[in-house]
């Protein structure tokens, strides 16, 4: 095991108004160097090197704590009626150990948040959120909903297995059965007493998997136990690769989307069933934008110039003819692809692929070109793989 014992948490807290997880000292222990907030809890987001924490994820496996993927728990007689009330894409056809990632959008359909949705029971749901404060709007929805739930967030701490190698570690770690399972599906296991679910899921677009602790005071020993049985096998201490990420255009709420975004000009048209006979919050206002047509929209760009450093901290303008006419959301170099690549926001009469575009990077100026996304691997076999 790899140890910081110089380290203690406290070089990293903020005080008690931010969370540590159940994993938060063991990934201080196994090397974390680097901490963000996200949800209001601590998350790992620096063990030395993102391009090697890249290439761990892509060619072997990482073990990323991700608690900071909170739980908002629906349960009650209404729960599915609430839960589709909540969400815009059609659940009708959702089957008990099935997952879907949805969108929750606001009465203008801005975008709230764009969590992983769980279904436990056909009276019990878990939104597995991105940052942003869902309970409280699902709560305040409720108040004047007239439906019989219970809303809550649970003692539930996800793990995220992956790369090539979780599957063979996950067997290793669980046995066969969780690694039968089909993508997007999940299962509730028993693990010498402590209650988890293990999905085929995972914010990588690589195989993986997410493992969640419904015990948070067997963090500590569920990490050491995956960590001891996977080193041997090629399983790094690691964090959610923001290299990977946008190779594969997966939005990262705050940075691509937010509550001034709609899903249409974010190209997740396929998330909105406006055609579904259930009602949702927003979907007239999401129809009138459908019939407007948008102004802007989401696009892939390559970037020249020498390697981008980390990711970028602000968002750049981009501009053509000297007028701004969009910003970079995300970006970042790809090792594997040699190129800086980035998510950026256009008006939509700049947003065909092939136009040229000039980067203001804080005073410096590079030229970029609108280009497909997702970059890498756009069937998503990876993930995907039998």
């Amino acid at each position: 095991m790899s140890t910081n014992h110089e380290l203690s948490f406290a070089n990293f807290s903020f005080g008690t108004q931010v969370r540590k997880s159940p994993y938060s000292d063991a990934a201080l222990r196994w090397g974390a160097k680097g901490f963000s907030v996200y949800n209001h809890m601590y998350i790992p987001r620096d063990f030395g090197s993102h391009a090697q924490n890249f290439w761990n994820l892509v060619e072997q496996a990482i073990l990323c704590d991700v608690s900071v993927e909170r739980q908002v728990e629906i349960k009650g007689p209404d729960a599915a009626k609430f839960t589709q009330y909540l969400c815009a894409r059609d659940l009708s056809t959702c089957k008990v150990g099935q997952c879907k990632y949805v969108l929750i959008t606001d009465q203008d359909g801005g975008i709230i948040n764009d969590p992983v949705l769980l279904k436990l029971a056909e009276d019990h749901f878990w939104l597995s959120i991105a940052d942003s404060d869902v309970i409280l709007w699902a709560r305040g929805v409720a108040v004047n909903a007239g439906m019989d739930v219970e809303i809550s967030e649970p003692d539930v701490s996800p793990l995220q297995l992956q790369g090539p190698k979780s599957r063979d570690i996950l067997k290793a770690c669980f046995g066969e059965a969780p690694t039968e399972l089909k993508y997007y599906h999940f299962m509730e296991y028993d693990w010498h007493g402590v209650p988890l679910v293990i999905s085929r899921t995972g914010w990588s677009s690589e195989l993986g998997y997410e493992i969640f602790l419904r015990d948070g005071s067997a963090g500590n020993r569920l990490w050491e136990y995956i960590m001891d049985i996977g080193t041997p096998m090629g399983l790094k201490p690691g964090h959610t690769s923001s290299i990977r990420r946008i190779e594969a255009g997966m939005l990262s709420y705050h940075a691509d989307m937010n509550l001034a975004n709609n899903p249409l000009e974010l190209n997740l048209d396929r998330l909105v069933s406006l055609d579904m006979e259930a009602d949702f919050i927003g979907k007239n206002a999401v129809r009138r934008i459908k019939e407007n047509g948008v102004k802007q929209r989401l696009v892939g760009m390559e970037i020249d110039g020498d390697p981008f450093v980390g990711t970028n901290d602000f968002f750049w303008p981009l501009m053509k003819d000297g007028a701004q006419i969009g910003t970079v959301t995300s970006a970042v170099y790809s090792p594997r692809l040699k190129k800086n690549i980035a998510l950026a926001m256009l008006k939509v009469e700049h947003a065909d692929i092939g136009t040229e575009l000039v980067v203001d990077k804080l005073g410096e100026t590079r030229s970029g070109v609108v280009v497909p996304i997702p970059f890498y691997d756009p069937k998503k076999a990876l993930a995907a793989k039998s």
